[in-house]
């Protein structure tokens, strides 16, 4: 027999009765912050189409990790952007380069924070893609298989730093099990393995671009990231990663994707997580700076909607403003 509708009504009555029976709960623990460093020392650069959002200093990462890991934030994902880059993108792998610094000095300052780090070329190619490209004239391919001992050297650069997690973005068939493989042949087989593996070819990462400084000089990421039109190809590139090792999947972008959120959480045994991305970070920004909408209240229910469609854990560039909103809310238990 149906819950009477009149009882759920009095039960909305007030919010200490909703919280209640609330079936979905946004907890800050459910959050990841990324975070972009970049060469140099006392540097925050505003990213124009991020409003609130900046490229870091390590010295300025490093506190702005310190103050997240103080207001409860459990993990932060890094994307290094390199002082030079070249058409191998070697900077990815180089043991010194931007991101295992970061790595190392966020690991000592905060070694409860969860450092996830970005394993793709796209930041340190001069020509901008994922993966070794082979050239012809005014064609070219993306060498899928040339590049993924170069995404286990990137793997391994960052957890001999301290990694936690290592993330692989590129969406090269392989990749998870080239990494797994190099992890484990070298003492690292209790590091995690999060793969981008529902990561679509979306026009929501404009943003992104500019703040990693990583747009494709020529074509575009079509030919390996997915069409947004392909659910059950998503679902094959979820399971194809967790037979090769994945321990945690993400579905990219979030808003425009809950249904494969849904849908990987039903058929999968795996923690989801789904990337709020930058192009959707940039919207609600605009709009609320237009005052066409309350910030706070659209991005928490944004977020609980992630959360309702089946995400474990959130990737989001509102984490430290959901940090404050959550500490907001009224207690379940007013104290008396």
């Amino acid at each position: 027999m149906p819950f009477p509708i009149h009882r759920l009504r009095r039960l909305r009555r007030t919010e200490s009765l909703r919280a209640l029976v609330r079936q979905t709960t946004l907890e800050l623990g459910d959050l990841i912050m990324p975070l972009f460093v970049r060469p140099g020392q006392r540097l925050a650069r505003p990213i124009g189409s991020m409003p609130g959002q900046s490229q870091l200093s390590i010295d300025f990462l490093v506190a702005e990790c310190m103050e997240l890991e103080s207001l409860g934030v459990p993990a932060v994902i890094l994307f290094g952007i390199p002082e030079v880059k070249d058409d191998e993108g070697s900077g990815a792998w180089d043991e010194n380069g931007i991101v295992p610094q970061a790595v190392r000095a966020v690991k000592e300052k905060c070694p409860r924070l969860v450092v996830i780090t970005d394993v793709c070329l796209c930041e340190y190619t001069a020509h901008g893609h994922c993966g070794v490209v082979r050239r012809k004239g005014a064609e070219f391919t993306v060498d899928n298989d040339a590049t993924l001992p170069l995404l286990a050297k990137i793997a391994l650069a960052h957890v001999r730093a301290g990694a936690d997690i290592v993330a692989p973005s590129d969406m090269m068939d392989g990749r998870v099990g080239a990494i797994r493989r190099a992890l484990d042949d070298n003492h690292f087989s209790h590091v995690p393995i999060l793969s981008y593996a529902a990561k679509f070819a979306s026009g929501f990462y404009g943003p992104f671009r500019e703040a990693a400084e990583s747009p494709p000089q020529f074509g575009d990421r079509k030919g390996y990231q997915m069409d947004p039109h392909n659910a059950d190809e998503a679902m094959r590139e979820i399971e194809a990663d967790i037979e090769e090792g994945a321990d945690l999947i993400m579905v990219k972008p979030a808003l425009t994707y809950l249904d494969i959120v849904q849908r990987a959480k039903r058929e999968f045994n795996v923690p989801i997580v789904c990337y709020n991305v930058s192009g959707e970070y940039a919207m609600f920004k605009a709009a609320a700076q237009k005052g066409w909408l309350d910030e706070r209240t659209c991005v928490l229910e944004a977020l609980v909607g992630m959360k309702r469609a089946g995400a474990d854990l959130i990737i989001t560039y509102f984490t430290k403003d959901a940090a404050e909103w959550l500490r907001q809310l009224p207690p379940l238990c007013p104290t008396e």
